[in-house]
């Protein structure tokens, strides 16, 4: 059985060291694994002029890009205009430091998240939240990832699903899906294997399948290829292709 996936995405996190290396060389490359799409982690000192020029050549999109909340407190004017001229949908917070991870914290975030996102939607742009497996730790009764959730504006704030880092925290995707429909139009496709580490997306236990299979549910509308620490990034971001691709019809 396939499902619906009419663009596949790679998250460029995973070929960072390649980047630096050959900005523009790099972006060829995954496109002619087949990507149709791109998140990017960073511009590697490019203006946006240049990245929308290259990805325009080589014919993908790239509808998100992650941005971290110091960047998003201190210089949001530029985040947009970069987020407008290259053509991202979506800006997400990927990460919060292990010193901004009280419950006072996570209420902060969210009030901050909610002002963030009506400034991202004035600039015709969708704010999102990248998680890890430290917001599902639960702290006084309170599951963090379910406090984002409760006290973030669906309208302002959306999510973007790490299936790696989800089932890393003992959590099912497929339930947060059903309790917050709707609030998930990206996620990171990542693979954990037995041991419970990082391995190519196909190689080891998640079922991808399953989850495409909320897609409508969730909202999923993007889906991102990505491994933090891959022996072969490219090697990686192919197989990673491979396997989706497969998935779909």
């Amino acid at each position: 059985m396939g499902y619906m996936l009419p663009r596949i995405g790679a998250q460029l996190y995973t070929v960072r060291d390649l980047m630096v290396e050959d900005f523009e060389g790099t972006i060829e490359r995954v496109a002619e694994i087949g990507y149709d799409e791109v998140e990017f982690a960073g511009y590697f000192d490019r203006t946006p002029e240049v990245v929308r020029a290259v990805i325009d050549r080589v014919g993908i999109t790239a509808p998100a890009v992650h941005v971290g909340i110091d960047m998003l407190r201190s210089d949001l004017a530029s985040v947009l205009d970069a987020a407008v001229t290259i053509g991202h949908e979506f800006v997400v917070c990927p990460y919060l430091a292990e010193n901004e991870r009280t419950l006072d914290h996570y209420r902060r975030h969210a009030d901050f998240f909610n002002e963030v996102g009506e400034t991202c939607r004035a600039a015709g742009v969708q704010l999102a939240y990248h998680n890890h497996e430290f917001e599902f730790i639960e702290t006084d009764g309170v599951i963090p990832y379910e406090l984002l959730l409760d006290e973030t504006d669906p309208e302002l704030v959306a999510m973007e699903l790490d299936l790696y880092w989800i089932k890393k925290a003992g959590h099912d995707a497929l339930a947060w899906f059903a309790s917050h429909p709707g609030r998930f139009p990206l996620c990171h496709v990542k693979d954990m294997a037995e041991n419970e580490d990082m391995t190519v997306v196909g190689s080891g236990t998640i079922d991808f399948a399953a989850a495409f299979a909320a897609n409508e549910e969730a909202g999923l509308r993007h889906w991102f290829v990505e491994h933090d620490f891959p022996s072969d990034s490219m090697v990686s971001l192919t197989n990673g292709y491979t396997h989706l691709a497969a998935l779909r019809y």
